[in-house]
């Protein structure tokens, strides 16, 4: 059977030509054009995936707000996931029934020197994640999420660092990098019509060959471990029931279903955030 199904998880900081955090950030400056190099990035592969025969493509809008994607201007034969509240987050919406994933606009792990915008889920609150004792990035987490639904990743487009992490964490996954780091803020970049030529000539081959491909298996149980810069948001996170303190800015949680560690990541995200601007209980 061929490509039927195909799932797009679509991240911001390893979007064509941008460096900046004000350029992923509502009301901040470049931010609009942001939104359409994402969305520009996003139509590449789908554009790809159409081309290698693919019949239904689901778009998951995974950076921040969840509201970047611009809906007017995305390929009208793929759909869309936008907005918060998504219990699955970056993989909001991926499940057993597609053939293949695809991850646009991903960034390195936190700690990357060359890596563009390089952090772990939270851009200032987290040091590090691990997986199993592992450290890891977005890549490793939302792969093993396909892996546990059984769908393999195929194509991981962003900046040169995370093809070098995706290609030692999946082997011979196609990967794109439309720049190449210099420092966290700093690249030397693509133009967008030669990078996201890249991206659709990349994601037809990928799933031309999807056969070669298997999913990112990793053995349960799951254990979750993330080593905040905060004793105060590490006290406020072991509040969650099965979370447990590991260290003083260190906690873990264990599963064998990992749609809760997806779904965990939210509400890390919410707790954080708040305590780490003062207005939650530990401020």
């Amino acid at each position: 059977m061929g490509i039927v199904k195909v799932y797009l998880s679509v991240d911001m900081e390893g979007v064509t030509g941008l460096t900046d955090p004000e350029e992923m950030h509502a009301g901040k400056r470049g931010y609009e054009r942001g939104c359409e190099l994402m969305t520009a990035d996003a139509n590449a592969a789908i554009e790809g995936a159409f081309a290698a025969g693919a019949t239904n493509v689901l778009v998951n809008d995974a950076h921040g707000s969840t509201k970047n994607l611009r809906i007017d201007l995305l390929d009208p034969r793929a759909t869309l996931i936008r907005g918060p509240g998504k219990s699955q987050r970056m993989a909001q919406g991926l499940d057993a029934s597609f053939q293949a994933a695809c991850f646009v606009g991903y960034h390195a792990m936190a700690g990357v020197p060359h890596g563009v915008l390089n952090h772990t889920w939270m851009g200032k609150e987290i040091q590090n994640v691990y997986l199993n004792g592992e450290v890891c990035g977005e890549t490793r987490i939302v792969a093993a999420c396909a892996g546990f639904h059984g769908v393999p990743v195929v194509l991981v487009a962003g900046d040169e660092a995370v093809g070098e992490e995706a290609r030692e964490l999946l082997g011979d996954v196609e990967t794109v990098a439309v720049k190449k780091g210099i420092d966290k803020f700093s690249a030397e970049l693509l133009p967008p019509s030669v990078a996201q030529a890249r991206i659709r000539a990349a994601t037809e081959r990928a799933l031309n060959r999807v056969a070669d491909f298997t999913p990112y298996a990793v053995a349960a149980p799951y254990t979750l471990g993330v080593e905040w810069n905060s004793t105060a948001i590490a006290a406020a996170v072991a509040l969650i029931p099965g979370v447990k303190a590991a260290g003083t800015r260190h906690i873990e949680f264990t599963t064998d279903d990992f749609t809760q560690i997806m779904a965990l990541f939210g509400l890390f995200a919410t707790i954080g955030g708040q305590v780490a601007c003062g207005s939650g209980p530990y401020g």
